[in-house]
């Protein structure tokens, strides 16, 4: 019997969900402040290769989430199809991954670590903070606008298994093979770059 997402499955009321949802935001914060992701410095030196600590703590976050939503789907805890997953609109997610993406580079954060950065009152992230509000804001006016653009290539609730008509698991052990080859990569190149400064 499927136990999990708490909430969909009436097991916690609404409320109960919202309150546990800040205490885990708030867990994960003081986590990514522990480990140092809370300042611009410490990111932007994955973009020289100096440091791949976001690479490897967000690979690693991939890996565990992907087979222990598998391990709970296959135990019958939780049904995938319970999992909420946007659906996927190639041409606006691919141009947004791209603006995103330079955004990171710039400023150095990513919305979640820029929060944490505020929170330990560093000032950079308070600007980071404020251009991505007015990019929402230009987004949220904008709307008529760009509608048209952002729902061309819409393709559903699509997942990798899916897309390349995979098993789960065959595409979850592909995603571990990868972050293993990926490991090692970043920590010869970071060995290596440190080694030569």
């Amino acid at each position: 019997m499927d136990i999990a997402p708490l909430a969909k499955m009436g097991l916690i009321s609404s409320d109960v969900n919202m309150i546990l949802a800040g205490l885990l935001g708030f867990a994960f914060g003081l986590m990514l402040e522990r480990a140092g992701f809370g300042s611009a410095h410490r990111l932007v030196m994955q973009w020289f290769g100096r440091d791949w600590s976001v690479f490897r703590v967000m690979f690693s976050a991939i890996v565990t989430a992907v087979f222990g939503l598998l391990i709970l789907d296959e135990f019958e805890l939780m049904s995938l199809d319970a999992v909420y997953i946007n659906k996927t609109y190639w041409n606006s997610q691919i141009v947004g991954g791209l603006i995103m993406g330079a955004g990171f580079t710039i400023g150095g954060y990513c919305p979640g670590t820029s929060f944490v950065g505020l929170a330990t009152g560093k000032l950079d992230a308070l600007f980071y903070i404020l251009g991505m509000s007015f990019g929402v804001l230009v987004f949220a006016e904008g709307w008529p606008l760009i509608e048209g653009f952002a729902s061309m290539g819409a393709s559903g609730r699509l997942t990798l298994p899916d897309l390349f008509g995979l098993n789960s698991w065959v595409v979850a052990f592909i995603v571990l093979l990868v972050a293993v080859v990926g490991f090692y990569g970043a920590n010869t190149i970071e060995k290596k770059i440190n080694a030569e400064t």
